[in-house]
């Protein structure tokens, strides 16, 4: 089975925060007061999301991402994975993760089926990383980056968003990586959301200004790979691993979106930049069918927009935290 939005998008992936916690409070992500998080009751339990991933496998969802907050603070997530394993007509499942814990984890989450990692991080610097992510030990992410590596969870992608002044001096050493070592290197735009202040359009840099970075080091040419997603891919000539840009911003991606994404408490949003939700958890605690669940699956993916329109819109900024929606 394949589902399909009304312009024509297949949409096989489904993103699910697990947790609206997390161990750092990134500049860009939380409020330096950090934020009200939900009570234990308020987020689904594991047993409602294996529930809510098994009918929509049916439905014909394929890859499933975990994230959070920070995923790995949430108990017995190896337990969660292996669960979701089961579910034969899944064929990926990936977690987005700071590393801080992956060190403790990468080992169990491979033998549980967890298929790779993705791993945020601004900053090799580590006074610099600790003042990104108010407080993070670099180290730990370093360790966790190894694990990770060793226990199979390959290709490791590293997550990067260079914000001007701040630590765009280290966007040609995120990019050298991959000469001699096969990550995934992708580097996001600065998105427009997120505690106030912070964002402002001379922060931010467009993903060509990026690339153009990056070309100092040498010439890049295309890579098309398997997998379909929001990153345009790269190679330098030889080097072992790629550069991805996503291009919230400069070049839209919504006319291949292939997702959506359920937030810890519950809510369907069919895109990260819409205020749309479908709360799933009023069915699913009162004993809904899976018939009923499938309907607001569906629902879903009916009002899933055409785009983000970040262009035009000014709200961007009233918008929850990302630790919220689920990175």
């Amino acid at each position: 089975m394949e589902l399909r939005d009304h312009y024509e998008r297949t949409i096989d992936y489904l993103r699910i925060s697990i947790t609206d916690r997390c161990n750092l409070r990134c500049i860009y992500c939380m409020p330096p007061q950090g934020v009200r998080f939900f009570e234990h009751k308020e987020i689904l339990t594991y047993e409602e999301i294996v529930r809510v991933v098994r009918l929509a496998a049916a439905l014909g969802v394929r890859k499933i991402r975990i994230t959070g907050g920070e995923p790995l603070v949430r108990k017995n997530i190896v337990y969660l994975i292996e669960s979701l394993r089961t579910i034969k007509p899944i064929e990926d499942i990936c977690l987005t993760t700071n590393g801080i814990l992956l060190e403790n984890y990468a080992k169990d989450l491979a033998s549980a089926g967890l298929s790779r990692v993705n791993i945020s991080l601004d900053s090799f610097k580590p006074d610099r990383y600790r003042q990104m992510t108010r407080g993070g030990d670099i180290t730990k992410v370093m360790k966790g980056i190894q694990a990770a590596e060793d226990a199979g969870l390959m290709p490791l992608k590293i997550n990067m968003v260079p914000i001007r002044f701040l630590n765009d001096d280290e966007i040609e050493d995120f990019a050298r990586l991959t000469l001699q070592i096969p990550y995934h290197v992708r580097f996001i735009e600065f998105m427009p959301m997120g505690p106030q202040g912070l964002w402002n359009s001379e922060r931010y840099i467009a993903s060509d200004s990026l690339k153009a970075v990056v070309e100092r080091i040498g010439p890049l040419v295309p890579v098309r790979l398997r997998r379909t997603g929001p990153a345009r891919y790269f190679r330098f000539n030889g080097a072992r691993g790629v550069i991805g840009f996503i291009s919230a911003l400069t070049h839209h991606f919504c006319g291949d979106c292939n997702r959506l994404r359920i937030t810890s408490d519950g809510k369907l949003r069919p895109c990260l930049f819409s205020e749309t939700e479908i709360d799933l958890k009023p069915a699913l605690r009162n004993y809904s069918s899976d018939k009923e669940i499938q309907r607001l699956l569906r629902l879903s993916i009916e009002v899933k927009p055409v785009g983000h329109n970040i262009q035009q819109r000014t709200d961007l900024l009233s918008l929850k935290t990302m630790s919220r929606i689920g990175g």
